[in-house]
């Protein structure tokens, strides 16, 4: 599974937009969507979509294909099939039996709720509580693990292209996090890990409220010997509230009605400048404009802005 660097001048860029189909697209998801299309496009890359369904009980039947044809409809052309990581848990129950043979990982048997009550409970950095190391050094005799947990170790660094240089203590800042859950369902972190490895994905380029998993997903890398990619991490839309706009959040789906509009507002978002009258003009027109003025040192280095009209 060993890659090259994505630094390397050598490898062909090749970005993704990996949506979760939990509710239908918004103005956060074209905006993520839109930056990492035109960031491929500016370097002759190849953009690709995934359907990050491994989270059965989230996706919601029939959002995948409304996506698709959302994203159809406001011009975006990705290259190749679109990969669905429900069609996947084979390949992801061989990176975890790999990680198991390398002692990288452990069984734990701790419930959610057990893990609540430990006192003095200590917070990740992306605010979930973090794992206290009950189940570190094995487990009692005759208990059966729920999960499967990375140790998480070591301190990660990474240059981000928008939002600078990043550094977590893993130990401290994370905690051992899960890879298989006490549900049965492989966890994000490994399943985007294995999926961007075997699609060659050299840049991700997304919303800034996945920044927090980034340092999670180099380790897997490194723990499995996959290449890193290059991040970007770009603004996220927030609503009048301050909240990411999601399903949580009641964001509405995307006005299809008019989708030069739409593109331009992201446009704007994204710190392009696009000119007046632009949104007027034809799917076409605002995409050949895009391609042509894309410019990533434009786009604001914030990790949250309020998304117009929300």
């Amino acid at each position: 599974m060993r890659g090259l660097s994505a630094s390397s001048n050598s490898i062909p860029y090749v970005g993704r937009f990996a949506p979760t189909p939990s509710g239908p697209l918004h103005f956060g998801s074209l905006v993520a969507a839109l930056g990492s299309a035109l960031e491929a496009r500016s370097h002759g890359g190849r953009w690709l979509v995934r359907i990050e369904d491994v989270d059965t009980p989230r996706a919601v039947p029939g959002m995948a294909e409304s996506m698709l044809g959302t994203l159809a409809r406001f011009g975006f052309e990705w290259d190749g099939e679109v990969l669905w990581q429900s069609r996947r848990t084979g390949i992801y129950a061989e990176a975890l039996e790999r990680l198991k043979a390398d002692g990288y990982v452990f069984p734990c048997a701790c419930s959610r709720r057990e893990l609540a009550e430990v006192p003095d409970s200590a917070l990740a950095r992306d605010g979930s509580l973090r794992y206290p190391g009950a189940c570190r050094n094995g487990l009692p005799p005759g208990v059966k693990p729920r999960a499967w947990r990375v140790r998480a170790e070591g301190t990660i660094r990474f240059e981000d292209s928008i939002q600078g240089w990043q550094e977590e203590e893993l130990t401290r800042d994370v905690g051992d996090y899960v890879v298989f859950r006490a549900d049965g369902v492989f966890a994000y972190q490994l399943a985007v890990v294995v999926d961007d490895a075997e699609q060659g994905v050299t840049h991700v380029v997304r919303g800034a409220d996945l920044l927090g998993s980034t340092a999670r997903q180099i380790h897997l890398q490194k723990l499995l010997d996959l290449a890193v990619p290059a991040y970007a991490h770009l603004p996220v839309a927030t609503n009048a509230a301050g909240e990411k706009l999601s399903k949580q959040t009641l964001a509405r789906a995307i006005d299809e009605s008019s989708p030069s509009h739409a593109l331009v507002a992201a446009l704007d978002f994204l710190g392009q400048n696009p000119p007046d009258g632009l949104s007027g003009a034809s799917v076409g027109e605002v995409w050949a404009w895009a391609l042509g003025n894309w410019k990533m040192g434009h786009v604001p280095r914030v990790l949250q802005e309020h998304a117009p009209g929300e």
